[in-house]
This record gives structure tokens, C-alpha cells and sequence, in this order.
């Protein structure tokens, strides 16, 4: 067997395993190595039965001397009780609703059980135990080496439903005896005496089936460097490649950007004309542009993207600028062709489901345009006296659409993703293959969700990062509030009088439905998803009930887009009081006139998801209000909403979210296919500093990886890990 074996031939693994492995991103047995505990049970202390104490977790080892199966019907429960004696005494053991563990331990089995003794009524007894069957026949030292799940540290890894760590804990020992010879080292030896990291494959075996919690502790740490590592060399070998890249360099066209700053209704922060600058500068260069814009919800991204937009069109080049959902993507449209109606460009609508454009001809409106009419106003035409091409339309604003294999630029010359900053170079290599320039398009990616400096380094590391930290003047503070149970009904005629002021609200739940069966799994956990608030319930409720005299519309995920459309439309043109919403109104959505952010179930958002939220009110001159329900009285929760009360800044909250819930649940990172283990080390500010540099300083020496074929290999793997959608 090889590492790279697909996990469908190996022993054991059938069609219903396969599925729940890749549902955790593992395909290969490499991948499946690779799956690390994210903590481990001590079953290490081994105890005769006569020496054992209440409440304290142990491991006994003895005889099965009597199992049986019998329901209790005062709590509808099924136990089974085993009696297992030693040379010492003997202990009861019992398993709460496991009946089928009848069919696998028989009276005279020799078992290690493993759990916490528990006192009862009827005497002390083990309270669900972690159980092994080993062979009489061997002496005991040896029985205890070949343990797996009890008698020692026993990792306990992230799961999936019907796959648990006790099956996962036997394919891995398994795999490592199997595969222990062709583990090959990645990390160059230097690396390795430098940091006295743990060879491969004793690290491997460490990090599953270690010998004490400081033998897991330093595999772990030869491990999230190792992963560190990887990104550093991807992200800096990313950035090398670009800079050799050729790009069409674009003067600053200044008398044109003072025109449209000087015309626009409002005036720019210093922040926004600080980082146009940076980002104009960049567009002289011949090389292509990868920069991050960061902003706070609010804080005026879209006119910083205008103006490099503007310059580019001035120039005879086309701007490609794609949002991650149609609400968003129409709602750029309407701001970009209204600051641009007097500069004569030609803009355009492409999602999914609707075209539309805006005419230098019009200066008024926007129009209906055939899809076939809009694409060849995209690849422009052959000038006969120039021999280049003539664009007829300026800049194109749209969903995923706009990498559509019939999507053709005549002249590419800026690509502009929002939220979508991570996946740039994928997704502006699909639009520069439907571009017939053959110079590589600039790129700007835009952000609201604000990064700590630990991701940027690593995770953003190969793109220049330019900050809006200073939202515009005018806005008042929005007043955050964690709403007691018991003030639901004060709070309800709060939203009604703000409403009867002239003012509109928002209501956020965690979920669209009731009961939706893909949440079974969450749904047996406590405050599930059940629990929580829905959607359609909430609009049932609060149209009817509560706010039967107003108008309360709904808008969620699964609507079709012209149903979503229509419903915004309202809610901007005030024709709908409140708004019933997913987290589909996150990013993007701007409606002035919205005073109140109501999250039902808040505990269910991260710390910067609920800043996003809030950010969608306190967009005008009126006081803003942001009212979190939650029923959870987990630390954790109390610490989010606790910052989120104290604080406005996005970045300071985007550093507690880190602290508190770690950086899996910041920028969509959960979906990288990047393991928890180094998701956790960007805690690190040092780690992550003294992998970069030694990521530096590798390339310095072997910019192309020739002497680490494997080490090169890796880093590939690492791309293609990557989600790209």
C-alpha cells in the first residue's frame, strides 16, 4: 500500500465510510494520517478494582463474569450491565441505550474498560465505559503495549456522523503499521535539527498514539509547522510568479479622479484617498496588481474600486468586477452606474438570471438587454485603422456568471472580486482565459470581514493588503444590547415605535425551517438547531401576532433571485416595515433607513459574522440599534457578546474572535480544506513568523524546490486541497 492510496481499496473502508470520509476531506491514506485528534481522553491510569475511587476517571482490567440487557421503563431506557472481576474485586459497568454490545462481549471475555466511576443507590459502578477485548493467551505488559482504546492517552478526533474516533483509531494504528516504511520525510533535515522537531514518522506515531501529553505536544508542534510551512512556500512562491507576470501598466489619469472625487454627493475619508493612491500606483506598474482591500462594513469600499475602474475605462480597458451573490452584485450596479453616470461609460448586469445595462447614451436609467446582445458588447470589435480592439462596454459587474466559458473580454484590465479575496488567482486565470488581451488583468480584492495579522501573513501572504479603517463622518454609535427572555415583549413595542417613527428593522435567524432533516445530527445535540429560530416561523409569528397592523416581508437562501430582488426593492423603497432574514443579508446589503438589527439565536454566529450584522444598520444620521437574543449561557458566548457590546472595531473584533473561537470560523477558512491542527496555530503570531522566514529563506537558496521534490509535491497538494468555490 501506498500513501496516496484512494481510501475505496483499503481493507475495511465500504461504500457507507467512504462517503462520511470524504464529507471530512479525506480521500487518500495519507489523508486519513493526516487527520489529527483535536484532544485526548486519559485512560492511563490503570487500577485493580478494589483501589478504585469514586469519580475518578481509571482503567480497569478483568473478566466478564455475567452481561445483560434490560429496559427501564420509568425513563425509557435500555442498559446494559456487565460484572467484570479482577484477582482483587469485582465492579459493575453500564452502558446507557448501546444494547448491541451484547452481540460483542461475552461472559469469560478478558476487557480493559476505561471510564469514570460513578456512585448510585445501588453501589459504585462504571458509567459508560470505553471498552477492548484483548487475548488471554498474552501476559499483561504485553496486552497493555497493543492497547488502542483504553488503558493509555487515546486520541479523540473530529468526527462526522457514523464515523467515530473508536473506528477511525483502528484504520490509523493499522495504516501506520502498514505504511511505517514508505513515510517519506518532507521537511529538509536543516529545518528539522534547527527546531528538534520529531522525525515523520515517530512524529505520526506521537501525535495519534502518544506515550505522554508532552510526546503529543511536540509532534503537534512539528506538525503546525509543517502545515505553516506548506501555505508560506505556496503563498510566497505565488507572490514570485506574479512578479514575473506582464500586465498593462496604466498612467493615473489625476484631472480625471479629482473630476469624479469632486462630483461624488459625499466626501472621501482620509483612509479612502489614501488607499486609492496605493492602489493607482500599483495599476502604473507592468506588473499585475494583487492587492487586498480591507474596509469595515460601511466604510466605502465600492467607490475606492470606482475610481480604479474609472481610470482603466479612460485608458480603453475593461473592468471585470464579480460579487458572490446577485443581491450584492445588482446593488454594486446601482452604485456604480449612479457615481458614473456623467463620466460616458457603457456598464453592464450579468448574473445568473438577468442581464442589464446602462447606456453613456441614457444617463438616466438602466435597461433590459438580450444575453447574446451583451456578450458581444464584451468582446468589443477589431478597430481596422488601430488593429486593437474597440470595447463597447466599459465595465462588467456580476455573479459567477461572468466565468462562464461564453463570457469573452476584448481588453481586460482589472478584475475586482468582492468577498471573494482567497480565491483571486483561480478565479482571474478563468477570466484571463475569456480575455483576448494577452497581458494578465490587475487584481483588487475586496473584504468587509477585517483579518488578524496572523491569517493576513500566512493565509494572505501573497497579496498586498491595503486598510479603511475610518468609516465615514456623521454616523452615530450603534447602541448593541443582549436581550433578557423577559424583555422580549419591551423590546417588541421598542421595534414598533422606531417603526412608527418612519424608521424599518431587520430580523436575523440562524436557519430557514423548522425542522430541516439535514440538522438530524446537530438536532440530538443540546441547544440544537431545533431549538433555534426560523425563518419562517419568525415571519409566521411576527406578521401575524406580533406586528399583525405592519408589513413584514421575508428572504432567505433558497429564493429564486428575481423573488429576492423583489423583496429588497421593497425594503429599500420602504414598502416592507421588517425584514425576516438568513444570513443572507450579511455582506452588502445597504438600506439607510433600517435602524434596528434584531439576531435571534445570536450564539449560532461567530464574533465577526454578528459585526457584519450590525454593519447593515447605522448607515445614515438616525440612531442604530443591534439586539442580541440568545438562551446560551456558554462562556464563550458571553465572551463574543460581551466584545461585540464593548467594541465597534471590526479588527480589534476579528483578533477576539481568534482568541475565543479560533480562526476557523473567520473569512470562511472553515472551508479551505485546511486541517483544524494548523488553523489553530495562527494563534501563534511567533509560529507564524518563524515559518515565514524560514519559508524566506528556502525559496532564497531553491527558488523552484529542485532538491525537495517532496517538499514540492506537497505544496502542490496543498493547492489542490484548496476550494476554489
Amino acid at each position: 500500500m501506498l500513501l496516496s492510496t484512494p481510501i475505496e481499496t483499503i481493507r475495511g473502508v465500504g461504500p457507507f465510510l467512504q462517503k462520511r470520509l470524504k464529507k471530512l476531506g479525506i480521500k487518500t491514506a495519507q489523508d486519513i494520517l493526516y487527520h489529527f485528534p483535536h484532544r485526548y481522553e486519559d485512560f492511563s491510569n490503570l487500577r485493580p478494582i478494589s483501589e478504585v475511587k469514586v469519580n475518578e476517571v481509571c482503567t480497569v482490567r478483568g473478566k466478564i463474569l455475567a452481561i445483560k440487557t434490560s429496559r427501564t421503563w420509568r425513563r425509557r431506557m435500555i442498559l446494559t450491565e456487565a460484572i467484570i472481576e479482577d484477582e482483587t474485586g469485582a465492579i459493575k459497568a453500564i452502558w446507557f441505550n448501546q444494547p448491541y454490545l451484547t452481540r460483542i462481549l461475552k461472559e469469560r471475555d478478558l476487557i480493559f474498560a476505561s471510564g469514570k466511576v460513578t456512585l448510585s443507590d445501588r453501589g459504585a459502578y462504571l458509567a459508560n465505559p470505553v471498552y477492548e477485548k484483548l487475548s488471554e493467551e498474552e501476559d499483561q505488559e504485553t496486552q497493555i503495549s497493543e492497547l488502542t482504546h483504553t488503558g493509555r492517552l487515546i486520541p479523540v478526533y473530529p468526527e462526522t456522523e457514523g464515523l467515530s474516533s473508536r473506528w477511525l483509531r483502528s484504520i490509523i494504528k493499522r495504516l501506520l503499521a502498514e505504511l511505517s516504511d514508505r513515510i517519506p520525510e518532507t521537511l529538509p533535515e536543516k529545518i528539522i535539527k534547527e527546531n528538534d522537531f520529531l522525525a515523520i514518522k515517530p512524529a505520526l506515531w506521537q501525535i495519534h498514539f502518544p506515550e505522554s501529553l508532552a510526546a503529543a505536544q511536540k509532534a503537534k508542534k512539528r506538525f503546525s509547522f509543517e502545515e505553516l510551512f506548506y501555505i508560506e512556500l505556496f503563498v510566497l512562491r505565488e507572490r514570485a510568479r506574479l512578479s514575473r507576470e506582464k500586465a498593462v501598466s496604466f498612467p493615473t489619469n489625476i484631472p480625471l479622479v479629482k473630476r469624479f472625487v469632486e462630483s461624488l454627493p459625499f466626501k472621501l475619508t482620509d483612509a479612502q484617498r489614501k488607499v486609492s493612491w496605493q492602489i493607482l500606483k500599483d495599476l502604473e506598474k507592468p506588473r499585475p496588481m494583487n492587492r487586498l482591500l480591507q474596509g469595515d462594513v460601511g466604510s466605502g469600499k465600492t467607490v475606492v474600486a470606482t475610481i480604479a475602474a474609472l481610470n482603466i475605462a479612460k485608458a480603453g480597458y475593461q473592468t471585470a468586477f464579480m460579487a458572490p451573490t446577485e443581491i450584492l452584485a445588482k446593488q454594486h450596479f446601482q452604485t456604480v452606474f449612479g457615481i458614473l453616470k456623467n463620466f460616458n461609460l457603457n456598464i453592464g448586469l450579468l448574473t445568473g438570471k438577468e442581464d442589464k445595462f446602462y447606456s453613456k447614451k441614457l444617463k438616466s436609467d438602466t435597461v433590459e438587454i438580450s444575453r447574446n446582445k451583451l456578450l458581444k458588447m464584451i468582446l468589443g470589435k477589431p478597430n481596422p485603422y488601430t488593429k486593437k480592439i474597440d470595447v463597447d462596454l466599459d465595465i462588467l459587474i456580476g455573479t459567477h456568471a461572468l466565468i462562464q466559458d461564453k463570457v469573452k473580454f476584448g481588453k481586460l484590465g482589472l478584475v475586482v472580486l468582492d468577498e471573494q479575496h482567497r480565491f483571486g488567482v483561480e478565479q482571474r486565470a478563468k477570466l484571463c482565459t475569456n480575455s483576448s488581451e494577452k497581458a494578465i488583468p490587475h487584481l483588487l480584492s475586496m473584504t468587509a470581514t477585517p483579518i488578524p495579522r496572523t491569517l493576513a501573513l500566512t493565509i494572505y501572504g501573497d497579496l498586498d493588503l491595503s486598510l479603511i479603517d475610518e468609516l465615514p463622518k456623521g454616523r452615530k454609535k450603534i447602541i448593541t444590547k443582549v436581550i433578557e427572555p423577559e424583555e422580549r415583549k419591551k423590546t417588541y413595542d421598542f421595534i414598533k415605535k422606531e417603526i412608527e417613527s418612519g424608521r424599518q428593522a431587520f430580523v436575523i435567524c440562524p436557519r430557514i425551517e423548522g425542522n430541516d432533516p439535514e440538522d438530524d445530527e446537530q438536532d440530538k445535540k443540546p441547544n440544537a438547531w431545533s431549538e433555534t429560530k426560523a425563518v419562517k416561523e419568525e415571519y409566521e409569528k411576527l406578521s401575524k401576532e406580533i406586528f399583525p397592523d405592519l408589513k413584514v416581508g421575508m428572504l432567505h437562501g433558497k429564493m429564486k433571485g428575481r423573488e429576492k430582488e423583489k423583496i429588497m426593492k421593497n425594503f429599500r423603497n420602504k414598502k416592507t416595515d421588517i425584514l425576516v432574514s438568513t444570513s443572507v443579508v450579511e455582506v452588502g446589503i445597504d438600506v439607510p433607513n433600517a435602524t434596528v438589527m434584531m439576531i435571534e439565536g445570536a450564539e449560532r454566529f461567530g464574533l465577526a459574522q454578528l459585526h457584519q450584522f450590525r454593519g447593515r444598520v447605522g448607515r445614515s444620521k438616525y440612531q442604530s440599534y443591534c439586539l442580541l437574543f440568545t438562551d446560551s449561557k456558554a462562556r464563550t458566548t458571553q465572551q463574543r457578546l460581551k466584545a461585540l457590546i464593548t467594541s465597534e472595531d471590526g479588527f480589534k473584533l476579528a483578533e477576539k474572535d481568534l482568541e475565543i473561537r479560533g480562526p476557523g470560523e473567520i473569512a470562511g477558512s472553515r472551508q479551505w480544506g485546511i486541517p483544524d491542527l494548523t488553523m489553530d496555530s495562527l494563534r501563534d503570531i511567533r509560529l507564524v513568523e518563524k515559518t515565514r522566514e524560514a519559508a524566506k529563506n528556502l525559496l532564497q537558496e531553491d527558488p523552484q524546490l529542485k532538491q525537495y521534490p517532496l517538499l514540492l509535491e506537497r505544496v502542490k497538494r496543498f493547492r489542490e486541497r484548496v476550494h476554489l468555490e
